[in-house]
């Protein structure tokens, strides 16, 4: 007996006991009558980064580039793509000064270079091959099953604007370092299923589970980010716009209009009209007044003393530089 696809995703067999029209939750299937969409954004967004690392390699050059007393480049064999010497890149990438050159993040050449583009560059670039691969694993896990759901626009959207976001609490907090890496725009796509799942409680089975669950993996990637050398305040922003926009963009028909329960009914709920159009005004109103001290060269730690821990909590064994 044939069975479609929304049947296996959903379970499938008969003998698992799941209210009817309900989806489990976090996997996020399609529901009957939505539509289903190819991924072609997040496979692009995957060979972009990757093309733009290979740039920045051959670009970097480190044979050529790099003087006797510094060490040896790794990876010879690979000519002008080897990595800089580990005592100046241990995460096997190019020097600090190709990843300036290229597009990174950099406070002063923002504020007072008129280079505000680097706010968008520097999601695009890494330190390194190790952060290279890490985020796009995590691109392809997380971001392949979204865009599948609700397509390239909408997921599109919120994996600029988050990694936009990342770059303007990054560039509030941290003037003396430069700073790349798409982990912003990743913490987005965290933050949008966490609030796509709130909003669209109504359709999911497992809530409590699921909520949960996502909220450990948020919490265990944000610790990580007080080690040094990480920025988290690019987790923290990316995570915050990912988490108003999903309210936004990703809301979905309630249970009773989809299962046709309940018509004439209206397709929203009330709490999800509230819910968006609160999510959408401190979106806006954030993106303005951040936009605006950054360019006005506001330093945010003159206002929060304590700020800094977010990114970086000192221990023993290391300390903390801005």
């Amino acid at each position: 007996m044939a069975t479609s696809r929304a049947d296996v995703e959903k379970g499938g067999s008969t003998k698992m006991k799941q209210e009817p029209g309900k989806v489990p939750a976090p996997l996020y299937p399609q529901h009957e009558g939505e539509r289903e969409w190819t991924p072609w954004l997040v496979p692009s967004i995957f060979v972009a980064n990757l093309c733009v690392f290979v740039i920045a390699m051959y670009y970097n050059n480190c044979p050529a580039k790099t003087k006797a007393r510094d060490g040896q480049c790794v990876a010879g064999f690979l000519h002008r793509f080897s990595f800089q010497p580990l005592r100046q890149n241990p995460l096997l990438g190019p020097s600090s000064a190709t990843l300036e050159k290229m597009g990174a993040l950099v406070w002063d050449k923002v504020v007072h270079g008129n280079q505000g583009w680097r706010l968008i560059t520097c999601m695009w670039m890494h330190a390194g091959l190790l952060h290279l691969l890490a985020n796009m694993l995590s691109l392809l896990f997380i971001g392949l099953r979204l865009e599948q759901q609700f397509g390239y626009i909408r997921i599109g959207a919120i994996y600029l604007l988050s990694g936009l976001g990342g770059s303007v609490l990054s560039s509030l907090f941290i003037r003396n370092a430069i700073s790349v890496g798409a982990s912003g725009a990743l913490f987005g796509l965290l933050g949008a299923m966490l609030s796509e799942l709130l909003s669209n409680w109504t359709i999911y089975t497992n809530k409590v589970a699921a909520v949960t669950t996502l909220l450990f993996v948020i919490a265990v990637n944000l610790v990580l980010g007080i080690l040094p050398h990480v920025n988290n305040f690019a987790h923290i922003g990316g995570f915050l716009t990912g988490f108003l926009l999903g309210f936004v963009l990703l809301m979905r028909p309630h249970f009773g209009w989809m299962e046709r329960y309940s018509l004439p009914a209206r397709k929203y709920l009330a709490y999800q009209w509230v819910l968006m159009a609160i999510a959408l005004i401190l979106a806006v109103a954030g993106f303005a007044i951040g936009l605006a001290m950054v360019f006005r060269g506001s330093n945010a730690n003159d206002s929060c003393s304590w700020c800094h821990y977010l990114s970086c909590v000192p221990t023993a064994k290391w300390k903390c530089t801005n």
